[in-house]
């Protein structure tokens, strides 16, 4: 992502989904087990606490949004504004970086993103996780 569009250090800014990055809102407490899960393929995430009760936002390949299909997730339509946290913060109030952009790359794998949040919401009642 072009550092122009990066916020300046004073605040945060608005940023339409879909040029750059598709974003895609996880619940918190899914979000937070994700991360985990991904360990360092995770790129930049930021967790926006102000929702009632907490999301995170990861951002993947432009177009993503036209075929991501995880339940309990939503792939925000292009155009759609993300909060995007002055560069460094890492703690509210507000949205803030869980974890911070890279110099090379905001983008995590689609594939790992989708298969990490499925991991961490568990299988469903009546199945059974492969051996």
């Amino acid at each position: 992502m072009p550092s122009t569009r990066l916020p300046s250090p004073a605040g945060a800014k608005l940023v339409k989904s879909g040029l750059d990055w598709d974003a895609i809102r996880v619940p918190r407490s899914v979000g937070l087990s994700a991360l985990a899960i991904l360990g360092p393929r995770c790129a930049a995430a930021i967790e926006d606490p102000l929702t009632s009760s907490g999301v995170l936002y990861f951002f993947t390949l432009a177009g993503t949004s036209g075929t991501w299909a995880v339940e309990n997730t939503v792939a925000l339509p292009i155009g759609t504004a993300v909060t995007i946290p002055p560069t460094r913060r890492t703690e509210g109030p507000g949205a803030y970086w869980r974890v911070c952009p890279g110099d090379n790359s905001w983008l995590t794998d689609p594939g790992a993103l989708a298969a990490a949040v499925t991991d961490a919401f568990g299988p469903r009642v009546g199945e059974e996780r492969p051996a």
